[in-house]
């Protein structure tokens, strides 16, 4: 829905490009704080750095991060210090560090992780050591949602995605479903509440914002205690037969072993009858690497690509692209930060949008014309659309009892840019 209305907003600005369109824009990095009014009701009270960060596990959760994603999550901070600021950047860095001091933020969340590259030291004369030092010794806790959050839905790819009209989109790459098992297990009926809120605390029956799920059907059960039991209902070898309840929860595989030791602790049984599925790995609609729609009408490339740079932050870099600028683009994919691995998923595509393409890389892409144009913009522009998802994400949980602030540093590598001075003229191509 929300891309929809998007669309429907930046479609004028295409009807004013398709005459005219910007060729060239060098601007050197704009390291200003942000100037963002955020909301913040008059309460008593404030969320704490623990109920935030939950809520940010909630919508990314760490099981959809890469495996070689470290660093993710709480890199420093108290999780019961309330919180009243929240500045979200895409860098964790001396700039976002010191503007989250300037207005006071309590905790400063990031796209990119601090400790992402394996560190032997975080000694305050290392850069790394001196940015926690700093945000330690100012109060400042920090959190990281990365690959997490390129992978979730409504996360990075989906906030680029929207950013740039699309509609209709779709993971290029789906992640398959977080591993689950389905748990039934079999209880006297008038213990079979008990057990499922014991269950429900170590974390069966939980999914999203929803929790204490749960199917139990009423039968009959029956067993024959054998020499050696000591049976909490029934008698050595006599037959029982009595009301029970089956009830079925699903929960996340990370979960199983203190699920299981949950229900031994509850059951009554000295042997609680209970078998565990594990279920099929299927891909979870709107979850996965990449985002792939359509435009509410055909572009010509130049068009887009120009809607591309109009609707990002501006960076020295600025926005290139390959291909015949006539060419119609009616389907998109978009990849936040490097996606070079998804290239060969994208031939559905009429254009694709991402970042930190090799010249290698490109060239062998585009041999085969048929291939979509590239449109290459800066690593941190394409994921700094998010930062407004993250803030929701915040304040959805939290309702007017957080300031959010989105950080307006640029952060991205390059400083500047110099267009090239030795014309060849048009001898480079055919």
């Amino acid at each position: 829905m929300f891309a929809d209305r998007r669309a429907a907003d930046i479609a004028a600005a295409d009807d004013a490009h398709m005459k005219e369109v910007v060729g060239h824009i060098s601007i050197v990095a704009d390291n200003r704080p942000s100037n963002r009014p955020g909301r913040l009701s008059e309460v008593t009270t404030h969320p704490t750095v623990g109920s935030i960060t939950a809520a940010m596990w909630a919508a990314y959760p760490r099981a959809l991060a890469e495996d070689w994603d470290t660093g993710i999550g709480l890199t420093c901070g108290d999780p019961a210090a309330p919180v009243k600021t929240v500045l979200f950047a895409v860098d964790v860095d001396d700039s976002t560090v010191e503007q989250a001091v300037a207005i006071g933020a309590e905790l400063l969340i990031t796209h990119h992780p601090l400790l992402f590259s394996a560190v032997k030291s975080v000694a305050a004369d290392t850069p790394k050591g001196r940015l926690i030092h700093r945000m330690v010794q100012a109060g400042v806790a920090h959190f990281a949602a990365h690959t997490n959050a390129d992978r979730a839905r409504g996360g990075v790819n989906d906030a680029l995605a929207a950013s740039l009209g699309l509609i209709d989109t779709r993971s290029i790459e789906p992640a398959p479903m977080v591993p689950m098992d389905k748990l039934v297990v079999y209880v006297p009926r008038a213990d079979a509440p008990a057990l499922v809120q014991a269950l429900a605390a170590a974390g069966a029956g939980s999914f999203g914002h929803y929790s204490d799920a749960a199917f139990l059907t009423d039968g009959i059960g029956q067993f024959r205690p054998l020499p050696g039991a000591e049976p909490s209902i029934g008698e050595i070898d006599q037959l029982e037969r009595l009301p029970e309840t089956r009830i079925d929860m699903f929960l996340l595989r990370q979960h199983r072993n203190q699920v299981v030791m949950a229900l031994r602790a509850a059951h009554p049984y000295e042997e609680p009858g209970f078998d565990i599925t594990e279920i099929a790995p299927l891909p979870e609609p709107g979850v996965g690497l990449g985002r792939i729609g359509q435009l509410a009408k055909p572009l010509p490339l130049r068009v887009f690509v120009a809607r591309v740079a109009q609707n990002l932050p501006v960076t020295a870099a600025g926005v290139l692209a390959t291909g015949d600028p006539d060419r119609m683009i009616s389907t998109v994919a978009v990849c936040g930060g490097a996606g070079g691995s998804l290239l060969e998923r994208v031939g559905a595509a009429d254009a694709y949008v991402t970042a930190d393409l090799s010249h290698h890389t490109a060239a062998e892409f585009i041999a085969e014309r048929s291939r979509p144009a590239l449109i290459q913009v800066a690593h941190w522009a394409s994921e700094w659309p998010w930062l407004a998802s993250a803030a929701g994400v915040v304040e959805a949980a939290h309702p007017d009892r957080i300031r959010s602030v989105i950080s307006r540093i640029r952060t991205d590598a390059w400083a500047f840019h110099l267009p090239g001075s030795l014309d060849l003229g048009r001898e480079d191509r055919f």
